[in-house]
């Protein structure tokens, strides 16, 4: 594939699947903001609990074989349907185990509830398992805009539903239907697109082939997984469920956006870089232009929505839910820092082996359980601002290891973000001034600091003629050209 070629490859997904990822995050959102105010802080507690072992579950379920499929130069069938066993057999005895597991973990949260939601919430695991293999194909094929599509009608359906028992009454059951429905449709749709199917011979000498770097991948990721989840299992013993919940929506919404981009991104990005691994000089532009457009995207969305927090809750999801804006807003920092930290990841899953990842993730993880051990006591507020230090100390570490594998260098780097970076600042503290001494209703207030805030950041990107935004700009002109 040429060069040309694979830049069309890579602008199209991109723009497939962020188009995606919007009208996703749309509609949760939309969702989210129904059913936040149909239901409690305690009910969204107890989802909190089950999607802490859920997310492990899901990791080791995959224990990083699609990833090695994607970066494999051309695998075997017998590869496909031996991955597609394994994921299959361990999460059927994953969900069994869980299950199993639920009553104990009822009584040590002392909440009786996670019982009867176990066997239906887990049903994820199963579900997951049947159409990795299609998942993987198609990204391996570049063919996003599928992906995305299927992406958006599984939320669409599982969100029309969530309203619809929430509205009903159903109360908590209304978020397992809807997680569960979710994949379920994912699934059914990925089977009914692709052709392929598990037949022809498997083995286990396939995957032990693949076995070193997937479970060093798998690795990384349980610990990232961990991590990430390790504030909600001690916050749901320690503190109310209420508590619990307010700090659980807070995260949720505050990876609406970046989550939903970052994924979009990730998806096409690693299997462009496999691509052009040998060339240095075009992988390390490569990298510079992903790290400024996905600042350039993603900086002004967080402190912009750390900006308006007070009044985005107070209008979007009611007044009872303003005891999480404290968390949200210090989180909306941390996730300053995410986005470069997950482009440098992903450079590193193509530059280097599975055990330098994993001893790097293994140094950083020992940061966070020290930041942990020192913040889970004292209180959430201390927690997250543990969280957002250990997003600037991850960021740093990633970039850092990142950047001797590449041409790309540290002054070129600081070069690329910090215009990015400035024009943020000043446009946070316009919105900011914008809350202090704007109108009194706050519906109004809201629309206008979101108003100044795209005004501000757009003009004085224009006015300075930021690299970001001439790129962006290209890049959204090309796609409506080739769409006409």
């Amino acid at each position: 594939m040429g060069s040309g070629e694979l830049k069309v490859k890579v602008a199209r997904g991109v723009a497939w699947s962020i188009g995606e990822k919007v009208g996703t995050m749309l509609l949760q959102m939309g969702v989210s903001i129904v059913v936040l105010r149909l239901l409690t802080r305690e009910d969204f507690g107890l989802i909190a609990i089950l999607t802490v072992f859920s997310t492990f579950a899901l990791v080791v379920v995959d224990s990083g074989f699609s990833q090695t499929l994607v970066r494999r130069t051309s695998p075997l069938q017998e590869d496909y349907k031996s991955v597609f066993l394994f994921n299959v057999t361990v999460s059927v005895a994953l969900y069994l185990l869980l299950v199993a597991l639920s009553p104990f973990l009822a009584r040590y949260y002392a909440m009786p509830e996670l019982t009867a939601l176990a066997p239906v919430f887990f049903l994820l695991l199963p579900v997951n398992a049947l159409c990795v293999i299609q998942q993987t194909l198609f990204t391996r094929q570049f063919r996003f805009a599928l992906l995305s599509k299927v992406t958006f009608a599984a939320s669409l359906v599982s969100g029309v539903a969530a309203v619809a028992l929430a509205l009903a009454g159903f109360g908590v059951w209304s978020i397992v239907a809807q997680r569960v429905l979710q994949m379920a449709v994912r699934a059914l749709l990925l089977w009914w697109l692709s052709s392929w199917r598990p037949s022809g011979s498997w083995s286990v000498s396939s995957l032990r082939r693949m076995a070193p770097y997937s479970f060093s991948l798998m690795a990384s990721d349980l610990f990232a997984a961990l991590y990430t989840k390790i504030p909600q299992l001690f916050i749901g013993k320690l503190y109310t469920p209420a508590t619990l919940g307010s700090y659980d929506q807070a995260q949720k919404l505050k990876d609406l956006p970046i989550t939903s981009t970052m994924q979009a991104v990730q998806g096409v990005i690693f299997p462009a870089l496999a691509k052009i691994k040998h060339d240095a000089a075009k992988f390390a532009e490569s990298y510079r232009q992903i790290v400024m457009v996905v600042a350039y995207a993603l900086f002004p969305v967080m402190a912009g929505m750390a900006a308006i927090a007070q009044d985005m809750f107070a209008v979007l999801v009611g007044r009872q839910w303003l005891p999480a804006v404290p968390y949200f807003e210090v989180l909306c920092l941390a996730g300053l820092f995410w986005p470069v930290a997950m482009v440098a990841y992903n450079v590193l899953k193509v530059k280097a082996d599975g055990r330098t990842i994993f001893r790097l993730e293994v140094a950083k993880k020992a940061v966070l359980t020290v930041i942990f051990i020192v913040t889970i006591p004292r209180s959430v507020m201390a927690v997250v601002w543990g969280l957002a230090l250990y997003g600037l100390l991850e960021m740093l570490i990633n970039v850092a290891a990142s950047l001797r594998l590449t041409l790309f260098t540290f002054g070129r780097f600081l070069r690329t973000l910090l215009p990015v970076a400035a024009v943020t600042a000043l446009m946070f503290l316009l919105v900011r001034l914008t809350e202090l001494y704007g109108p009194a209703n706050d519906l109004l207030r809201l629309v206008l600091e979101v108003v100044v805030g795209v005004a501000v950041y757009v003009g004085l990107s224009a006015l300075f003629r930021l690299e970001a935004f001439g790129e962006v700009v290209g890049l959204v002109r090309r796609q409506l050209q080739r769409r006409r």
